[in-house]
């Protein structure tokens, strides 16, 4: 096991908060897009993109770079700023977000943006698309991983179950979907939706190797992925409990924010909140 030093730990987690504020900012600036579950998913997307991913910012095409799925599209303005945060167009144009003609679309778009693998818009086809990933990387003989970041409302989606069956029938040990946890969906709380629980054992029952973690807690994140990587035979899933709105106070656990950007003076308090540590 690859030691996680605090030093990492600090790294990412004042990256994390750099993206923060760029999700925050461009949602304000148009007024759109769901900075909750961007927000909640934010420290898993910084693990995977400033320590894990085996990408190429200077080549997004490069065949043998490790894939990330985006399943929940709406969560896109935490991908656009990893992307950007990792050099793979500039910073400023995160600023274009959902504007006319940008690259920087409300949902992914594939062939668009540098460094984005899938469309996604209608939810709950990220872990079926990861799944033909994962399969082409298994028939052409390439060592690269898919990574697939799932919202908790896509666990009431069929074609999400179809996807896993699948993935266990082939046993794609080479894939690893990752849940955000953090219980709210665009219509109100998962539990008062479409109960979820057991999450666990429905994935465990479905042949998947099944891991729960804090979803803010970077240790727990990094050696989570680790462990997938070791696992033979079978893909991991991994139960990341989250926040709603993470970061932010008044956002936190908060059913507005899914799809709710903040106004002028709510903007003001969040950017204090969220000051970059030194």
């Amino acid at each position: 096991m690859v030691e996680i030093t605090e030093e990492t730990i600090g790294g990412l987690r004042k990256q994390a908060t750099i993206l923060r504020r760029h999700i925050l900012r461009m949602t304000h600036n148009v007024q759109s897009g769901h900075p909750g579950g961007s927000l909640s998913a934010c420290d898993l997307v910084t693990a995977l993109y400033f320590h894990v991913l085996r990408v190429d910012p200077k080549n997004p095409r490069w065949p043998d770079r490790d894939r990330f799925v985006l399943s929940k599209g709406h969560a896109c303005p935490v991908w656009y700023a990893a992307l950007a945060e990792r050099g793979f167009f500039p910073v400023d144009e995160l600023m274009t977000f959902r504007k006319i003609d940008s690259r920087l679309q409300g949902h992914p778009e594939l062939g668009t943006t540098p460094g984005v693998e899938n469309a996604a818009g209608a939810e709950g086809q990220g872990l079926s698309f990861s799944v033909g990933l994962a399969l082409a990387a298994r028939m052409d003989h390439k060592p690269w991983r898919v990574y697939c970041l799932m919202g908790d409302g896509e666990q009431d989606i069929g074609q999400t179950w179809e996807a896993a069956m699948a993935a266990a029938k082939y046993g794609l040990d080479n894939l690893t979907a990752i849940i955000d946890r953090n219980g709210i969906q665009q219509e109100g709380r998962t539990e008062d939706v479409m109960p979820l629980e057991p999450l666990g054992e429905k994935w465990e029952a479905f042949n998947w190797h099944v891991l729960t973690i804090d979803g803010h807690d970077y240790r727990q994140i990094l050696s989570a992925i680790e462990e997938a990587q070791r696992v033979k035979g079978r893909p991991t899933v991994i139960l990341a409990r989250t926040v709603k709105g993470k970061g932010v106070s008044f956002m936190e656990n908060k059913i507005k924010y899914h799809g709710a950007a903040t106004s002028d003076e709510e903007l003001k308090v969040a950017l204090h909140e969220l000051e970059v540590p030194p």
